[in-house]
């Protein structure tokens, strides 16, 4: 049994964007977890020990061939000096109990510009005074807001709650509000830079829908559609995405867009929840810029990580 489970688990993992989505979203909720299939691997391991089974021990040697292939890029070191420009996304959480903290945190960064979600109309208040002195450019619209030491111009909402023959109703069942994304351009030495902020929809896992992701898929087409519009060459894309890039649902965004973690991180770079991040829900994207590098700030008051990367031209 051990020696049939073992290659069960490499065609297992090999073949996930074969897994159906029907029913619940099996695949993406496979794909979202999809690192952690290899604790299978010494699991199976330490019952060919103890059943001192050889053949067993050596059909482990498919799956372990199979999550290097998968994800030993992820994790080496990727990273380069030389960026331009450094960028940060924090979702600062609607219960953090210290809006104060986390801000001067952030502050302390170092990062040119910097993207924020789920900001509260009471927090609001207290981010904008924090962070003036280390960023004196800002634009906030509705519970996203982006600050800059660079000036900011043409901040304009994008929906991402109205897109697709369900959008009304998924937002009338979720209490989405519409002003969860913007639009912006950041004046820098090299040319405009057009930078979009975005807090998809929540996703759910229950026993009657399954995996649902009804209104962050919304928010995802809705996204990939204006990145397409997107006349600016240089683009970057920051926010909490709930969910990974390894999901097939963003494959509207990804095949337009480089995620920084894949591209210049060191490691996996899982942001969610806090206290033990399993799932990298916060991402970096960019078009017509290089990665240089990418990695997770310290944690904050709220029960998600910031996400940090370096860009050039």
């Amino acid at each position: 049994m051990l020696a049939a489970l073992a290659p069960l688990l490499g065609l297992f993992m090999l073949l996930h964007a074969k897994i159906p989505n029907w029913p619940g979203n099996l695949g993406s909720l496979v794909e979202t977890f999809l690192p952690w299939f290899g604790l299978g691997i010494p699991v199976l391991l330490a019952g060919a020990l103890w059943r001192r089974s050889a053949s067993a021990v050596a059909a482990l040697l498919l799956p372990v061939v199979v999550w290097v292939y998968l994800f030993g890029e992820v994790l080496s070191d990727k990273s380069r000096p030389g960026a331009d420009l450094t960028m940060a996304s924090h979702n600062v959480g609607a219960a953090n109990t210290d809006p104060v903290g986390t801000a001067r945190d952030l502050a302390t960064s170092g990062t040119d510009v910097l993207a924020l979600e789920e900001l509260t109309q009471e927090a609001r208040a207290t981010y904008e005074n924090e962070l003036a002195k280390a960023y004196p450019y800002h634009s906030v619209l509705g519970t996203v807001g982006l600050w800059s030491k660079l000036p900011l111009s043409d901040a304009q909402p994008i929906d991402i709650t109205n897109y697709g023959p369900l959008a009304g109703t998924i937002r009338a069942k979720t209490r989405m509000g519409p002003n969860r994304a913007l639009r912006s351009v950041v004046a820098t030495d090299h040319g405009p830079l057009a930078v979009y902020v975005a807090h998809l929809g929540s996703v759910r896992v229950n026993p009657r829908a399954g995996f649902w992701t009804g209104s962050r898929n919304i928010g995802v087409q809705a996204l990939g559609k204006a990145i397409a519009a997107e006349k600016n060459k240089q683009v970057v894309l920051l926010g909490d995405l709930n969910g990974t890039m390894d999901d097939r649902a963003f494959n509207d965004i990804t095949s337009k867009m480089h995620p920084a973690q894949k591209a210049a991180g060191n490691g996996f770079g899982f942001t969610w929840p806090a206290s033990f991040p399993v799932v990298r829900a916060d991402e970096i994207l960019v078009r017509g810029v290089e990665l240089k590098s990418s990695w997770v700030l310290p944690a904050t008051g709220s029960d998600h990580l910031p996400v940090a990367a370096g860009i050039s031209w």
